[in-house]
């Protein structure tokens, strides 16, 4: 399954005006700079991970189909048993600087985990952040193991680790990081990152929610006051 040549910005603007909305109202839905999401749509400005989990987010939608062309996206059948097949090169490529991130499986819809390759360019922190601005962060836990080369973990909490062939790194994905190349020729790993809650549209669903419970506190209290009683219910059988 060949690497769709639409760019990732390319489906990006499809879905926003798919939902008829204006950058500006993106922009609200997800903290983004107006700025930063037209750049991101023209494809003049770095697509990394957290960027494409804040549209997911904002935009309401899988993150598949900001990479994927949707009308080629697959959700799970009722009876599951879905599966796509990889080969050698397949995959959606988000290019930048830092990384060459090789997307797999995009155009499945409500993976519980998001798979990807990436060959690792930066050799510094410095030549890392004058991309993106600072360490990557995100929402959920990732686990990457290296393929090819040393790659350097540097983490805002722990001394940097250098990780070898073979070698392989869970870790807390909202904690700052950052993979940096750390020998000659060819840097690359295989990596999966989820949400904590461990399926994107419960994460999503989550947050929508609470932002409701904050615009009209008021529905909140009865369900409050309801589980209060059956605790108590519960402590007057217990006696």
């Amino acid at each position: 399954m060949a690497s769709s040549s639409t760019s990732p910005g390319d489906h990006i603007r499809s879905v926003r005006k798919r939902l008829g909305l204006t950058l500006a109202q993106v922009g609200e839905r997800t903290g983004m700079a107006v700025s930063t999401l037209s750049k991101l749509e023209k494809g003049n400005v770095s697509l990394s991970y957290d960027k494409l989990m804040l549209l997911s987010r904002g935009l309401g939608v899988d993150m598949a189909e900001l990479l994927h062309d949707a009308q080629g996206a697959r959700a799970a059948p009722s009876g599951g048993g879905r599966r796509v097949v990889h080969r050698a090169g397949d995959g959606q490529v988000v290019d930048t600087q830092s990384y060459k991130q090789t997307y797999l499986a995009a155009e499945l819809l409500n993976k519980r985990f998001t798979p990807l390759i990436a060959e690792v360019r930066a050799r510094t922190l410095e030549e890392f952040k004058a991309e993106f601005g600072d360490l990557i962060r995100h929402p959920g836990e990732e686990f990457a193991f290296v393929i090819e080369g040393d790659v350097a973990f540097h983490s805002e909490l722990y001394a940097p680790v250098i990780l070898r062939p073979g070698d392989s790194i869970f870790f807390d994905s909202e904690m700052g990081h950052a993979y940096l190349k750390a020998s000659e020729g060819t840097c690359r790993l295989v990596a999966t990152c989820a949400p904590r809650s461990g399926h994107g549209d419960v994460m999503t669903q989550h947050f929508v929610e609470a932002s409701q419970r904050l615009v009209a506190p008021g529905p909140a209290a009865p369900a409050k006051a309801a589980r209060a009683a059956v605790r108590a219910k519960a402590k007057a059988t217990r006696r």
